[in-house]
Parts: structure tokens; sequence; C-alpha cells
């Protein structure tokens, strides 16, 4: 008889036939990302199972777990495990001298305590499923935004390097504070290393619940297995916290375990607890219930809670195209491609260059004097703002354009950037976008702006901004979260639209928080729904995430009329479909436009904000050619820089004592800084990240006296003439002169 272990997970599904007795041979394992096709996996498993192994119907037994378990066991007459009792009856059989399992999976973690008890061990079981954060996917998902290969993120190391704070608890701030350290210019060694602390931390702190680990230590799941760097967090945590509860480590003991099989624990204890059990239970009966499932039911099911698509035929699909697709009246945004450099004849008035160094892109537009478009540039961040404004500025040199009139920058890294590249004008981020949408759309009334990582929603009024709604520390509504899910399914961004418009029908999702949001996706693929049908329904809920959850916008009508769309995310016309049927539902005579340059929006309202700083210039200085602080091509493609995070770094004006990166860049003229703790020799000049107030940008005590010096001179040189008055109005006045005078003007003085 074979007794086979399936374990449908939320990401993939593995599977262990074994025959024989309680211990068994094995004769068969095998596992697969299933691309939230976890049915039709499970019957292609089962299929070469018996095929391969001879598994019969009737004769053999299958125990199933996973969280898609619960489903599809019923289909095959199989028994479902819960997953930790699996995992507990695998260790138990294989490993009964382990005190302490950890097992961390693509969308959930579980820590397992074994004591002795009596003639037994107790078990205490600690569970996370509802969060991302300390999972397999949550440092998947940040690997990818920071272009790391999934072979080189199973090697990369956590020994030796600088480790920095990221948020443990959750994984939407821990994708916020990846962002941060990128902004920084923060290695891309170091963010993975400090993301394999927080997934250790996690788990030590919160999953343990006061106990502590004793040696014994087991290992499993995929990110155990594979990532190299994640064993070696796990091996020094535990060193330090047992030599700091004086926990004596016994010779000859292999004090923390990662098993070969560590993926098959879940199947290898379905198999155990089916050696204990009758032989009737769990009869293995085949798979035409599932496959009339696969067929028929699922379809069923889906109908009865789904949804209709985003479009309800090929006629509103055309419709739609026609108004805003390739050639619509109401977008040039042709669609989810890249912008490639256009390059025309500028007309007189010099040409102004605008970049907007993003969270996970850099992007760069050129105008002329009159502010026409005449080139743009794209380029996906590596993880440092400073090699993003390298290779952005060597795209622009290529196109031809040498001679830069003014630049101005927008985005996260102008901060960093600013005196480094030498703009003329740095601007926030919801000037640039409101300039850049009411360049083309002077009327508008609301502006959506949608990026990687933010959502932002301006309101005017008279063409000036009354209100703004801004949403970074989420990754709801954004499209770095669309992105991933489709990364997730193999789905390259430009195929996201046609592959959405393809479903007839999607599942409804639930509106807020990014965490729930990726939870109920699970819930979906286990109930049947397809990678097309739940990429249509994320573009159906981002509208109610960017107005009502993130902009807090009950009323959308008080805020006017004309709808501006821009931000990258807008490429792709699944989610302009959304949004316009979302915004006309509400105002039903909005008129919704896309910005003609939706990615490049806020490029384009630098170089216009560069433009005219170089106006004002020249108005100020008659005669003379306003000259550009542009350093200037060559000077930006040979910069060097030197990152350094250190307990020499640590701000100690307060209780917080932010781990700020010093980002040391050669730059002509630039004077050093030979009094810091850190010392920079002339020629060096020092840009100072990772602090959370303004005190961080000053180094220490030294420093502080130097910017009082200067500001005391600034003090005398222009006197705040108001605080005179108010001072020597209520200056105290001697006793003696004060009854004096009050007596000759008729006036009591207190």
């Amino acid at each position: 008889m074979i007794r086979v272990g399936l374990d449908i997970g939320s990401t993939t599904i593995k599977a262990v036939a074994v025959q024989g007795d309680a211990a068994g041979t094995v004769l068969w394992q095998d596992y697969q990302r299933h691309h939230t096709k976890q049915a039709e996996t499970a019957l292609a498993f089962l299929q070469r199972l018996e095929q391969d192994c001879g598994l019969t119907p009737g004769r053999d037994r299958v125990y199933v777990t996973g969280s898609g378990g619960g489903m599809l066991a019923p289909r095959l007459n199989g028994k479902f495990v819960q997953e930790v009792v699996a995992v507990a009856a695998a260790v138990e059989q294989l490993h009964p001298e382990v005190h302490f399992v950890s097992e961390i999976g693509g969308e959930d973690m579980k820590t397992l305590f074994f004591t002795p008890a009596g003639d037994g061990k107790g078990k205490q079981v600690f569970m996370q499923s509802a969060c991302s954060g300390g999972t397999g996917t949550f440092v998947e998902k940040t690997a990818r935004k920071l272009h790391i290969a999934t072979e080189q993120l199973a090697a990369m190391p956590y020994e030796g390097l600088t480790l920095h704070k990221v948020s443990s608890k959750c994984g939407i701030f821990a994708e916020a504070d990846a962002n941060s350290l990128v902004k920084a210019g923060v290695p891309v060694d170091e963010i993975i290393a400090s993301l394999f602390e927080a997934v250790v931390h996690q788990n030590l702190a919160t999953l343990t619940k006061g106990n502590v680990p004793m040696p014994g230590v087991l290992l499993l799941g995929g990110p155990n297995l594979f990532f190299t760097g994640l064993q070696q967090a796990w091996r020094h945590h535990l060193r330090e916290l047992w030599a700091e509860r004086g926990v004596t480590v016994p010779e000859g003991v292999d004090a923390v375990q990662v098993p070969q099989q560590a993926l098959y624990y879940a199947c290898l204890g379905c198999v155990a607890v089916a050696a204990g059990e009758p032989a009737a239970a769990g009869l293995y009966a085949g798979t035409a219930d599932l496959e009339h499932w696969i067929e028929h039911g699922q379809w069923e099911h889906k109908a009865r809670e789904g949804a209709g698509g985003l479009v309800r035929g090929a006629d509103e699909l055309q419709t739609f195209m026609r108004e805003y697709g390739v050639r619509g009246a109401r977008t040039a945004c042709v669609a989810p491609t890249l912008p490639d450099a256009r390059c025309e004849e500028p007309a007189a008035g010099g040409v102004f260059l605008g970049c907007d160094f993003g969270s996970t892109t850099a992007k760069a537009v050129l105008l002329d004097g009159e502010a026409r478009l005449l080139a743009s540039f794209y380029e996906p961040s590596a993880g440092n703002p400073i090699e993003d404004a390298k290779a952005l500025m060597c795209q622009v040199r290529a196109a031809g354009h040498e001679c830069i009139e003014g630049l101005g920058i927008t985005g996260y890294g102008k901060d960093l950037l600013r005196d480094i590249v030498g703009a003329d004008v740095s601007v926030v981020e919801t000037v640039a976008h409101a300039t850049a949408a009411l360049h083309f759309f002077p009327d508008a009334d609301v502006i959506c702006d949608v990026g990687g990582c933010d959502v932002k929603i301006m309101i005017l009024r008279q063409g000036t901004v009354a209100d703004f709604r801004l949403n970074s520390q989420c990754s709801s509504g954004n499209g770095a979260f669309l992105q991933g899910v489709a990364e997730r399914y193999d789905v390259p961004l430009g195929e996201y639209a046609d592959r959405a418009f393809a479903a007839r029908t999607m599942p409804a999702l639930a509106m807020g928080c990014g965490v729930f949001l990726q939870s109920d996706i699970v819930n979906q693929q286990r109930k049947g729904w397809s990678a097309e049908e739940i990429m249509a329904s994320l573009a159906a809920v981002l509208p109610l995430n960017v107005w009502v959850y993130a902009g807090q916008l009950q009323n959308l009508a008080a805020a006017g009329r004309k709808f501006v769309l821009q931000g990258g995310t807008h490429r792709n016309l699944a989610v302009v479909k959304a949004q316009v049927d979302f915004i006309r539902a509400k105002v039903p005579d909005a008129e919704v436009v896309v910005h003609p340059h939706c990615g490049e929006a806020g490029a384009i309202g630098a170089a216009l904000a560069a433009r005219q700083e170089h106006a004002a210039r020249g108005a100020a200085e008659p005669g003379q050619a306003p000259r550009s602080r542009f350093r200037g091509h060559e000077a930006i493609e040979a910069l060097q820089h030197v990152s350094t995070t250190s307990e020499a770094t640590v701000c100690h004006w307060c209780a917080v004592n932010c781990r700020r990166t010093f980002i040391d860049v050669r730059l002509e003229g630039a004077g050093g800084r030979p009094w810091s703790k850190v010392p920079l020799a002339e020629g060096w000049t020092r840009v100072i990240s990772g602090n959370t107030c303004p005190k961080g940008l000053v180094e220490d005590l030294d420093e502080m006296k130097i910017v009082k010096a200067e500001l005391e001179s600034v003090r005398h040189a222009h006197p705040n003439i108001a605080e005179m008055v108010r001072e020597q109005a209520f200056k105290p006045a001697r006793a003696g002169a004060g009854a004096r005078a009050g007596a000759g003007a008729g006036v009591d003085i207190v």
C-alpha cells in the first residue's frame, strides 16, 4: 500500500509517496509553484503518481494538508490534516531530540516548542498567517524590487555586513523601510542582510511568546532551506540568545539543523499520521471528482460568488479603447510600454532637464524653451540614487543633449542628489505633479497620481492646490503591489491589461490594508480563481483603495468635475478602465482624462520649474546669460561615492538614536570634514540619510557649534525687528521709575 502526503500551500504544491511500514521508503517526491492553479497542479501531481508509482484508487491512501487542502481533500476522498499537526508528527518521528521548530512558508510562519511532559512531550504552537512580515514572500518581493535574481538571493550572506533597521512586524512597513534604505544609497547586500535580520527577529520576538528556544533547533520551509543568509542569521541570534540566558549547548549536539527535505515535512507528517490510523481512512477515490470540479464545479461557484469582468463584452472594450487606448482622444499614454527617447530639434531658448528619482524607477525629460517635449528617458532603479543619476545622465548624453540650460529634480532622491548633480531647483513631488498636470489641463479640478510606492491626490481651486492626500506607508492601491502580483504569476507587466480584460468574471477582493488584501488573494486562489481573474479584481479594487481607503474622500462629487489621472500605474489600461468606471459612478458628468505622459509627469513638472527658475535668473541679471548649477555630464559620470553606516554614524541628539548613513561623494572644490568622527578629506562632500528629524543632519557637537555660529551671524546681520519691539515693550521697568511714570500719567501699574 502507498501512502501519499499532499501539501497544497499558498504558493507551491508538494507531495511525497511512501511505501511500506510506519517509517516506509520514499518512492517519489516533488514540489512546484502552482501560480494560483491549485486544483490543476494537484491533479497533475496525482496523475504523475498514478503513472510513476502505481497509485491506485481503492487501495492506496491520500492525506492532504496546506491552506488549499481543506477544499480539495473531499474531492479525492482524502483525509485533511492541519498543517501544524502534520509538521509536529514528522518532527517527532524523524527528530525526537528537537526542542524547537521554525517553519517559514510563502505566506505564513509557524513555531513549535517540544518540552518533556510525563511519558511524552508537550507541544506549544504559535502561528502567523494574517501578515506577510517575516515570510518568504516578504523577502522575495523586496528582492524583486531590487532586481536580484533568485539564484543570487539564495547565496547572499548575512555575516560580516552592516545591518539597518527594517520593520519586522509588518511586511508593508518593512517595504517602506527598504525603500528608505534604497534612497539613502545603502548597498543592496546590506538591505538583504537586514531583511534576514528582520525575519529572524520577527520569529524570535513575536512567535516565541517569551519562551526560549533550547539547543536542538530545526529550521523548515523553503526560505530556511534556500537562503544561506537566513540560516546564518538564525545561528547568530540563537548563539547570542543562549549566551545571554546562560544556556549551555551540550557537546556533540547539532544545535541548529536544516534538513535537506525541509520542504517536505508537512507531507512526511501526513504520511506519519496515516500510519497510525485505520486502513480505510483517506482511501484514495481517484481524480474524477477533482476533474469535474476543475471543468465545471469551480465555474458554477464563480458564477454564484463572482462579479462581472472589467468589460462586458467586445463592444464595451472597443468603446473604451477608442476613448483611452493607443489613439484615444483622452490619452496619448500608449499603454503599458516604456517610453523611448524621442529627440526633436529644440526651439530657441535652451534645453531644460527634469528628473524624477522615484522608489522603483528614475525618469528624465527634456523640454525646449517653449516647453515642448524633446525626449524622455527611463531607468529602472538600481537601488542607489547616485548610480541611478549616473545611468540616467548617460542616456541623456547619448541622445545628443550636452548643453543643459537648467536642471530640476523631484522624487524620493531629490534631497540627496540636489547638490551632487548641481540641480537648479528641487521640487516637492506634489508641486511637480500638479505643475505637470496643469500645464496640459489648466482647468483640472482633481489630480490623481498613482506611483510605484505611493498615491497622491491633489484637489485644486482656481489652479492652485487647495488640499492633498498622500498614502506612502501602505502598498494598498499602488503600482508596486500590482506589479508584485503579476510577477508572482509570471505575467509580464506589459501584458497585465490584456490578461485582465480577458477575464469574464472576477472575485470580490476586500478594500484596505495591503497585507489583508494579500491574504484575500490567497483565499481566492484556493477557491479556483485564475491569475487573470485575480488581476482583473485587483484593478477593480484599486480605485476604492485610492479614493476611499487612502484618500478618505467619501463625496467625490464635492472634489470637482475634471479628473486627471497620472503616474506610471496609469499606463496599465485595466487600471484606467476601473478608475473611469468608479469616478463616473460617483460623478456622472465627470470628465476623466489621462495625462499624455503619465509616467513622466513628475519629471515634466521638475523641468517646467527649472525653465521658470531660468527665466527668473535672467530677469535678475539683465544683460548676462543665466548660468545653471548643473555640473555637467562628465562630472556626474565620474562621480565616486562611499557609504558608511556604523556606530560612529548613529545620531545621539535624542533617544531615538537613528542609525544614519553617511554618503560621501567626491566633488571638485568640496571642503571635506576633517573634524568629523568619520573624517572626510578635502575634495569630498557628505550627504546624511536615515535620520528621522532635521537634527540628524548635524553630525555632532562640533558641527552644531559651526551651525550655531552661522545662525548667529545671520541673526546679527538681519535682526528680527518684531522680536526686538516685543522685547522692548515687555521689558520690566524699575519700580521707582515705573511708579513715577504711572502717577504722572494717571495709570495704575500692577
